[in-house]
């Protein structure tokens, strides 16, 4: 028995308008979907009831709050015991510069993005705070030249026009 949600073409279409704008009224909604409101609202409800919809949330500019450089982290550490693993795991997530952070199977053990003001700020979480930690044994930095798409939301500069 799988717990798959089945999704029909009215609902995938219903998911893609609310990922490009999950602020959109019901009617509104409806209306780019080609239902009235009643049943565009039923399937709605009955998206989040399953899971498919878990939350709305406001995309904030990262610039604005004072993180315009966003840094994209590989991890490998030594530990091999679950202490370990999940101490790593419970202060590298308490950071207020980590912004998303994944154990990964194989190599790198994690992926880590990191949102800071700029270089320096880097600098100083992955000297001050990252590579302090006795668990780490290579890290590896990635900066990003140009973000093209990002939560399924291509960027401004590749919007359709």
């Amino acid at each position: 028995m799988s717990n798959e949600v089945s999704l029909d073409d009215l609902d995938r279409e219903i998911l893609f308008h609310l990922r490009q704008d999950g602020r959109l009224t019901n009617v509104e909604l409806a209306k780019r979907v080609g239902l009235t409101p009643p049943p565009c609202l039923r399937r709605v409800k009955r998206l989040e009831e399953a899971g498919v919809i878990t939350g709305y949330r406001a995309v904030i500019s990262p610039e604005a709050m004072g993180r315009g450089l966003e840094v994209l982290v590989d991890v490998e550490i030594y530990a091999q015991d679950r202490t370990s693993f999940e101490e790593f795991e419970s202060i590298v997530a308490s950071y207020d510069e980590v912004i998303e952070f994944r154990r990964m199977y194989g190599r790198p053990d994690y992926f880590i993005r990191v949102a800071v003001a700029d270089h320096a700020a880097y600098e100083t979480f992955l000297t001050g705070k990252l590579s302090c930690l006795p668990a780490v044994l290579r890290l590896e930095s990635h900066l990003t030249m140009k973000e093209i798409k990002t939560l399924g939301v291509p960027t401004p500069q590749h919007r359709a026009k």
